[in-house]
């Protein structure tokens, strides 16, 4: 089978577990036998661009067409059997199921966030959840909010884009939902059941798991979403050294914040931005991983690295926290009094976690698992062109899904 990753990868200056998780993947299709056709672009490459693609870039969530052209050559050249679509903002943008669709080609999209609805993606703004562009035919707040870079503009752009694409999202073939609160998403925009199959992403085993440590960990991005002034706070409820360290090991806006919490109480040791290996180095060194997201996450990858790891999880009850963390660790609702009343008892009871961590990880979240389920819904997609497309377009099978180029 051969099939063409799409994924537009977030600049370098805002690391994304994202862009990780899609490189994983297509290292993972491959090794079970996929011949994998990337078509990535990343937005580092937005100030090297020539000077008539950067005049289209304010119309490029919308159309794109130098990937257009870029995609239909890929297709006529490699002549795949399906489109696996990630992230389609800014370069490749939405129209790419459209593309597809036009050479005959069936389109899954791993559904990563909120992007169909919610111009930033998150439903997450000023420092609270917010869902006032759910079931709005024109995200306006999301202009009025400036939500998208802060922008009036660009917020402008990107709820346009929301608009015309409502057709096109609701074209796609199949989709994957991390967990099931995007399966939720997807059916509150009108996404019927049988087009969704749950599958959240794997990462690759990282081998025996190491004796319990002591302390906590935080190693989620430093934003406001994520919990950390919430955690910051919970913490400061505890004498200090009563609970072991609180090792922050990440990066973000947030920095100054726990650079001044590490300078003001000796049981919180900034760790800096680290890489793959120095996060699992830090996990190792602790008792208990925190996720004390303030909204609604949808998978975040450090509590699968945990359970990995064989490390129970204390979070908050947004997104899809509770279902990753399971019975491996405790979950609780996003405020000061009750994160803190959960601290001792997670510290308490981290070594009697330490083997459901690991089932929890082995029994749902291992290439094997998840690499087979991606596999299968691959199969019934092209099985189902297969007996749809008695057509073609181009020398391309092509069925219901087949729209027209502009």
């Amino acid at each position: 089978m051969k099939v063409v990753v799409a994924h537009n990868q977030y600049s370098s200056a805002a690391p994304s577990g994202e862009n990780v998780i899609v490189d994983a993947e297509i290292a993972q299709l491959r090794a079970a036998g996929v011949e994998v056709v990337p078509f990535l672009r990343s937005s580092d490459e937005i100030g090297s661009l020539p000077l008539a693609q950067k005049a289209l870039l304010p119309v490029a969530p919308i159309w794109a067409p130098a990937a257009q052209r870029a995609l239909a050559e890929l297709i006529r050249a490699e002549r795949p059997d399906l489109l696996h679509l990630h992230n389609p903002y800014p370069l490749i943008s939405p129209w790419i199921v459209r593309t597809a669709h036009a050479h005959g080609l069936p389109v899954l999209q791993t559904v990563h966030n909120y992007r169909q609805v919610c111009a930033p993606g998150l439903y997450f703004r000023d420092g609270h959840i917010c869902h006032d562009c759910r079931g709005r035919a024109f995200a306006l707040p999301a202009i009025q909010h400036s939500c998208y870079r802060g922008s009036k503009a660009q917020s402008a752009i990107m709820a346009t884009s929301l608009a015309v694409h409502r057709r096109t999202w609701r074209s796609v073939d199949h989709y994957l939902a991390l967990t099931g609160g995007i399966a939720e998403h997807l059916r509150d925009y009108g996404i019927p059941d049988d087009r969704i199959t749950i599958k959240p992403n794997a990462i690759a085993d990282p081998g025996p798991v190491a004796p319990i440590g002591s302390g906590l960990l935080f190693a989620s991005r430093l934003s406001a979403e994520k919990g950390l002034a919430l955690l910051l706070d919970a913490w400061s409820r505890h004498p200090v050294g009563s609970l072991g360290v609180l090792r922050v090991a990440s990066d973000g806006p947030l920095r100054p914040v726990v650079e001044a919490a590490a300078a003001a109480r000796s049981d919180v040791v900034y760790l800096g931005p680290q890489d793959q290996a120095g996060v699992r180095a830090a996990m190792r060194e602790s008792a208990v991983v925190v996720a004390a997201s303030t909204w609604d996450d949808v998978l975040p990858t450090v509590i699968i690295e945990a359970l990995a790891n064989g490390r129970p999880v204390l979070g908050t009850k947004l997104g899809g926290i509770p279902y990753l963390i399971g019975d491996a660790g405790w979950t609780v609702a996003p405020t000061v009094d009750e994160l803190a009343a959960a601290l001792p008892v997670a510290v308490a009871g981290a070594a009697g976690l330490t083997n459901a961590a690991r089932a929890r990880y082995e029994a749902n979240f291992t290439p094997d698992v998840l690499v087979k389920r991606l596999l299968d819904v691959y199969s019934n997609l092209v099985n189902r062109g297969h007996r749809e497309g008695d057509q073609s377009v181009n020398g391309y099978r092509s069925g219901p899904w087949a729209t027209p180029q502009p």
